[in-house]
């Protein structure tokens, strides 16, 4: 297991499309260790005791009025003393233009000043949903991420049981891959794993046989996703007349990753299965038990019931 414990401000502005206003400073040197965010309206107004100044600082319409209405010495002593602190960057959303003691007051310490069109709630929620992903501990898994129907569905088996093919098929019928062979999973938060591609096999799928293709290219791009959170484990394996296979589903089964317990299927692999067929029937009756319908348990009371109204019968 392993975790980013920091992610550069570079990232940050790639990612939000930041105005970068002190391009002079290398933000490809400057880290963010926290995955939140700090709003400094108390720092601006001079109380700097329990200052979260290792979070990205924003600063919306509210911060922006209060300090107009300072005179300019007092602004600039209060940017003075706010840029003290080892803070990775300051970003102005709305795109609020940052007066010029701001801009000076961050360029003398080094700190970078970014802009951003977004409103200040959405940015705010926007960089920590980001910064936790980015931050969250991360293991590899061999197998294939799928998105089918909204549900992550991880393929996972042993190497040439048809989990890329599967993924193929699924692909033809309009769902959408998100990673071949090595899925890195992050733990976001206690209930939430996101799966994305590595960098270097993102939407490539190796077949045996032919060899790697582009699904981006071959497909377009509504059939890629960068990132899906996990809902359900496929296992496939081969057939076994040895072993028991569960026929009703009445109880789920379940995988561990980074603490999280995943529901997981093993689906048995035969000559003339349609793998693809059974993932999607498998997706959709898995949001069907989220949104409270269970159909083995459906089928289950009504044969409980029929027993009941048979004994009472015969009696």
């Amino acid at each position: 297991m392993k975790s980013a414990e920091k992610v550069s401000v570079s990232e940050l502005i790639k990612k939000e499309n930041l105005k970068n206003l002190t391009p002079e400073i290398d933000t490809d040197q400057i880290y963010m260790t926290i995955p939140d965010v700090n709003r400094p309206a108390l720092q601006l107004a001079g109380f700097f005791a329990q200052f979260d100044s290792e979070r990205v600082q924003i600063i919306g319409n509210v911060e922006t009025a209060y300090l107009m209405r300072m005179e300019r010495p007092e602004r600039r002593a209060r940017y003075n003393e706010i840029t003290k602190y080892p803070i990775p960057c300051i970003i102005y959303a709305r795109d609020i233009e940052p007066d010029s003691c701001m801009i000076s007051a961050c360029q003398e310490a080094g700190i970078p000043l970014l802009s951003s069109p977004r409103p200040t709630t959405e940015l705010e929620g926007e960089i920590i949903r980001w910064l936790k992903v980015k931050m969250a501990p991360m293991i590899t898994v061999h197998g294939v991420l799928v998105d089918v129907y909204g549900e992550g569905v991880l393929i996972m088996g042993d190497s040439g049981i048809g989990k890329s093919e599967a993924a193929l098929e699924l692909i033809k019928r309009g769902h959408r891959l998100v990673s071949d062979d090595v899925v890195e999973l992050r733990k976001v938060s206690d209930e939430s794993l996101v799966g994305t591609a590595p960098d270097i096999t993102k939407h490539f799928i190796e077949l045996r046989g032919i060899g790697i293709i582009d699904v981006k290219q071959m497909f377009g791009v509504e059939s890629v996703k960068d990132t899906q959170t996990v809902n359900m484990v496929i296992n496939l394996a081969e057939w076994s007349k040895e072993k028991d296979y569960d026929r009703l589903g009445l109880k789920d089964n379940y995988i561990e990753f980074l603490g999280n317990n995943i529901i997981s299927y093993d689906i048995p692999i035969r000559p003339g299965r349609n793998v693809a067929i059974i993932v999607e029937c498998a997706a959709i009756n898995n949001r069907a038990k989220k949104m409270g319908y269970n159909a083995a348990q459906v089928l289950y009371e009504r044969v409980t019931a029929n027993m009941k109204k048979q004994e009472a019968e015969d009696f």
